[in-house]
């Protein structure tokens, strides 16, 4: 229940995370975006409402925009390569046998996935929630060179923080939103859950054996 009230409230959390912890809410942000991207057993953490939050209590002034922007951006180059190289070394285990951690149907869904864009997943992944975690891992088992990887990783972990937090940082700089924050938690609900519904929409049409 804590984590549901977290993701249902991420707005107010964020303003109570900056007013106790002050300057360390960058470091429990850059915890958060690497665990969600970095580890495979974690998908359900708050990506993109997370991310669009906090570019709005940038646009509001509690957060800088620069200092957000470049740690949210290390934690997430680091989180997806962290995900490339626990599959690499641990994922044929992982498909060899049941997890009660990891989903299998998540596992096959990632791995179509990337058989499909191949390097382009890396990038396309980082907007859709759930994929995002289990398409790096993927890549490690399928033996995806890691410079290759690398450079799909920074693209796309750039565009994926420079998006969401400029998103959120835009909303937060109206003087509605600057008067009453929790009018943008309307915008957080329809952010993180755009992507997710795009990526159902294939798999309506088109049911995969």
């Amino acid at each position: 229940m804590g984590l549901i009230d977290f993701i249902l409230h991420v707005d107010s959390h964020l303003l109570a995370l900056v007013a106790q912890y002050g300057g360390w809410v960058y470091a429990i942000l850059f915890l958060i975006v690497f665990i969600e991207t970095g580890v495979v057993a974690m998908p359900f953490l708050p990506g993109d409402s997370l991310l669009f939050a906090a570019g709005a209590l940038a646009g509001v002034g509690s957060l800088d925009l620069p200092t957000l922007l470049a740690t949210l951006f290390v934690a997430a180059v680091l989180g997806d390569s962290c995900n490339y190289l626990i599959g690499k070394r641990l994922g044929s285990a992982v498909y060899e046998r049941d997890s009660r951690w990891i989903r299998r149907d998540h596992l096959d869904r990632a791995h179509a996935f990337f058989e499909r864009h191949g390097g382009k997943a890396i990038v396309i992944a980082r907007f859709m929630p759930f994929l995002r975690t289990f398409v790096p891992f993927v890549a490690g088992v399928g033996g995806m060179g890691y410079r290759r990887f690398l450079a799909c990783n920074v693209l796309g972990g750039a565009l994926w923080i420079a998006a969401f937090i400029n998103l959120g940082y835009f909303f937060g700089n109206l003087p509605t939103v600057k008067e009453n924050f929790t009018l943008a938690l309307f915008g957080i609900i329809l952010i993180s859950l755009l992507p997710g519904l795009i990526a159902a929409l294939p798999s309506r049409r088109k049911p995969e054996c």
